[in-house]
């Protein structure tokens, strides 16, 4: 089994940590300092601001949370892992497009575990995959009691073309711990995805994320559901 973030294995481990001791187990080896959130210890929501524009002097996500919006920068990479903070104190790692997790929200993907390769780069490039994956999900601060542990995922991917020219749609339907469909868009000549709604924990819609730093081959209307 790949270990992508492992977290705490035991929830004696877990109890008392604020966010940022949670991100920095899940991120090892990546150092995570604790100048990095603001009011780690709050279990409430950090702040997200509306009027916050994408940064355009670095690598940046811009980040859209129902009727919220903010761009993240990037903190740290190493290889395909990258962690992203929003001046308001949320904060998102992912491994190459996957989010794998958060911090800084009412409910935070706490783990992501992948059972051999994120199928990903494979739905792009043959026809279909399926896979497992287990997730841990934390709400309300760090309380243990609030923790879901081992969510087992089963999931499939299917790549297929849009309306918009070279620009192919990654749909992701999931099963068992959680049900929910993942859309990944991405550049049909490269495989380089540029837009993403991902699931992010039951409590919250999808969080749509766009990579300001790979431009869509064409303008890409998300569909309205």
């Amino acid at each position: 089994m790949r270990r992508v973030l492992p977290l705490c294995l035991l929830l004696a481990a877990c109890e008392g940590a604020g966010a940022a001791d949670m991100l920095r187990v899940a991120l090892w080896p990546l150092p995570v300092p604790d100048s990095l959130f603001v009011a780690s210890d709050d279990p409430a929501p950090a702040r997200w601001d509306a009027e916050d524009e994408p940064r355009t002097d670095g690598p940046a996500l811009l980040l859209t949370l129902g009727s919220r919006q903010a761009s993240a920068a990037l903190l740290q990479e190493e290889g395909e892992r990258r962690l992203w903070r929003t001046q308001g104190g949320v904060v998102v790692a992912t491994d190459g497009p996957r989010i794998v997790a958060t911090a800084g929200l009412s409910e935070v993907l706490a783990a992501t575990r992948f059972e051999g390769p994120d199928g990903l780069a494979s739905a792009l490039e043959a026809d279909g995959w399926q896979g497992t994956r287990v997730v841990d999900l934390a709400r309300g601060g760090a309380d243990p009691a609030r923790m879901r542990f081992g969510l087992r995922l089963e999931c499939r991917m299917r790549a297929r073309p849009t309306e918009a020219v070279e620009v192919l749609l990654v749909e992701e339907t999931c099963r068992g711990g959680a049900r929910f469909v993942n859309r990944f868009w991405a550049d049909a000549r490269t495989g380089g995805v540029f837009r993403s709604e991902q699931w992010i924990g039951d409590a919250l819609p999808a969080l749509r994320v766009d990579y300001v730093a790979a431009r869509a081959p064409v303008e890409v209307v998300t569909p309205a559901r």
